[in-house]
């Protein structure tokens, strides 16, 4: 198990390892059993971190042409589906020269555009890949095996692990991804978050998308669906991440997009929070407060709004103003020039706002053009 920790946020956090770590350990003690003909109990693995690791080898079964074995993943503190699951990589002799590294049960196959790896591989990510070619190759020179091996590395709970993540979004389908770039999973990371969504938004521009629509979550899935009879898997989901995800927009060259959220969290795009996480502050009533004052709010209801809870109180106080409409147009403006300085000059942006309680709230004048162009692709 790893003895490496980090702090976050004044807690002591362990360290785990990925699902590439355990493919890249589990088909190098599997070759060194292959060529050898000796069983091994753990293997030892550099991880691209830098960080080594020593890992326990489990499920071993042992032929004369074939070694499977097993790694169990382990995430440290990070809460992570795949944690306790069991990696398995098979080697075997071929009559191929060189190593073929491929994907069995529970390991995804890509079905579209944009991924790391190309339409029809298994969805095992290149920097998992070159450890595992690594790897075996240490093994090979150290045994002087001059012959081809395959290794197929396969997850049996995979397949349903894969119900939990963002595969089926991306068109990685049957499985799990075998991932990681360090090979070391920090707990609690935003970095994955923020990897997963540009992922998705690289694929969508990679079957020729120019326009995108953004949400920042199930909130946002569910009024797209229901208030605006709109399939909510064209949306890319942001959760906080609304400044990464335009600048991403920015970068693979879209031409517009369209960000649909609850009030509470495009409220705080109006104060210049791009990142909505609550530990990032918490702005709402003030910014609500000041859009209404620019209407007309009077002292008492300015008042009563700042001590709001929730946004749908706020909106009821507009409300008995008989300022609600003016309040959400103003707000609706103050949210799309900022999203427009973000974006930048060649990045068309357009914000629709809604609440539970009170549904549509507001929305940019740009608002049908782009859901026009996003529905034409």
């Amino acid at each position: 198990m790893m003895e490496n920790y980090i702090e976050k946020e004044g807690k002591r956090l362990r360290l785990g390892y990925t699902t590439g770590s355990c493919a890249a350990a589990a088909a190098k003690a599997a070759a060194w059993m292959l060529l050898t003909g000796n069983r091994r109990e753990r293997i030892s693995l550099l991880t691209p971190k830098g960080i080594p690791l020593d890992l326990e080898v489990r499920e071993i079964t042992m032929g004369e042409n074939t070694v499977s074995c097993a790694i169990e993943k382990d995430s440290g503190d990070d809460p992570d589906v795949t944690k306790g699951t069991l990696v398995f990589a098979t080697v075997s002799h071929t009559d191929m020269p060189g190593i073929i590294i491929d994907g069995g049960q529970g390991v995804g196959r890509v079905t579209k555009r944009g991924l790391d790896q190309p339409v029809g591989n298994a969805a095992i990510n290149s920097v998992p890949r070159q450890m595992i070619r690594e790897n075996i190759e240490e093994i090979c020179h150290l045994t002087d095996h001059k012959g081809g091996l395959s290794v197929v590395i396969s997850v049996p709970e995979g397949e349903m692990l894969a119900k939990k993540t963002f595969n089926p979004r991306l068109g990685i389908v049957g499985g799990i991804s075998i991932l990681g770039t360090t090979g070391i999973v920090e707990p609690m990371s935003e970095q994955a978050l923020v990897d997963t969504i540009k992922v998705e938004l690289r694929q969508r521009r990679a079957t020729g998308a120019d326009y995108v629509l953004l949400t920042p979550g199930n909130y946002g899935s569910d009024f797209i669906r229901d208030g605006m009879g709109i399939d909510p898997n064209i949306a890319v989901q942001t959760s906080n991440f609304i400044g990464d995800a335009l600048d991403f927009c920015r970068e693979l060259g879209f031409k517009g997009v369209l960000l649909i959220g609850h009030v509470g969290k495009l409220v705080k795009i109006a104060g210049g929070m791009f990142n909505t996480h609550s530990k990032y502050g918490d702005c709402r009533m003030d910014i609500l407060t000041a859009q209404a004052a620019l209407c007309g709010v009077s002292p008492k209801g300015a008042a009563e709004m700042l001590e709001c809870v929730a946004c749908d109180d706020a909106l009821r106080v507009l409300q008995e103003e008989n300022i609600y409409e003016d309040t959400m147009k103003h707000l609706s403006s103050r949210v799309q020039q900022l999203l427009k300085i973000r974006a930048g000059e060649d990045l068309e942006v357009g914000a629709v706002l809604f609440s539970k309680v009170y549904g549509l709230l507001g929305k940019t004048s740009n608002t049908e053009k782009l859901i026009e162009k996003i529905m034409e692709e």
